[in-house]
């Protein structure tokens, strides 16, 4: 017996257009498929994959599950930041160990690493 996590699933509005912002933030391809109501953001690996699922109802609150992300080697936790705020992202939060985003529909999400 063995499960293996295939996908992180997010609620969204305009699930296509999520997925092309989270295209941008991992560099992970959008599926072709990708419409309003279903997309997904393939890991080029074996591992799990980022499925955006429309749903009728707002965002209400702090979110229960969040993505975190840092750089790579040959980048810095402020100059992805950076990066990610020119994709559309906000800084909601600067703490000592991480910075909390928020994506275009409002999904918070944390930068680990240095801070600036």
């Amino acid at each position: 017996m063995g499960i293996q996590l295939q996908n992180v699933v997010i609620d969204a509005a305009d699930a296509a257009g999520l997925a092309g912002f989270w295209a941008g933030v991992t560099g992970w391809e959008k599926a072709d498929w990708s419409s309003p109501e279903e997309a997904v953001v393939r890991n080029p690996g074996d591992g799990v994959s980022i499925y955006f699922m429309q749903v009728p109802e707002e965002k209400a609150g702090k979110n229960r599950v969040h993505l975190d992300i840092g750089p790579t080697a040959d980048s810095s936790a402020s100059a992805e930041i950076e990066r990610l705020v020119g994709l559309g992202a906000r800084v909601l939060g600067k703490f000592e160990s991480h910075t909390v985003l928020a994506d275009p529909e409002g999904n918070e999400f944390c930068v680990t690493g240095e801070r600036d």
